[in-house]
């Protein structure tokens, strides 16, 4: 699927499974005009094979709103390797955010104070 992909979108938690999702491997199958979009978790990309991979054309370039450190340290490559933009961690923004959460939030208390099972649990075992 990476070869095929002109755009490849990271979406994924942050699991012992997940980390350097995206290796010198993966990013090898990438055709040299596709580019990598990590909205997900900063560790999800082995950041030194990015920067070899965009520096090297191998790819068309990744944009970055998510980081292993946040906030980015000033000097960390990204902010100068060639083909990667880094973004400041406003992929996840909504303009309806505070009301649905607000709205998980009532509904969960109800719940929990009528007994029944809670909506939206994080699956500690699962990792997210």
């Amino acid at each position: 699927m990476l070869a095929q992909s002109d755009y490849v979108v990271l979406l994924l938690p942050a699991t012992a499974e997940t980390a350097n999702f995206i290796d010198a491997e993966r990013l090898s199958h990438m055709k040299p005009t596709a580019w990598l979009l990590n909205f997900g978790r900063g560790h999800l990309i082995d950041d030194a094979a990015l920067i070899a991979a965009a520096g090297a054309k191998k790819i068309g370039g990744a944009i970055l709103d998510v980081f292993r450190q946040e906030p980015l340290p000033a000097t960390h490559p990204f902010w100068t390797s060639e083909g990667i933009i880094v973004l400041p961690h406003i992929g996840g923004g909504h303009p309806k955010r505070d009301q649905v959460v607000a709205r998980l939030f009532v509904d969960n208390l109800g719940r929990f104070l009528d007994g029944k099972p809670l909506r939206e649990t994080v699956d500690r075992a699962a990792g997210y």
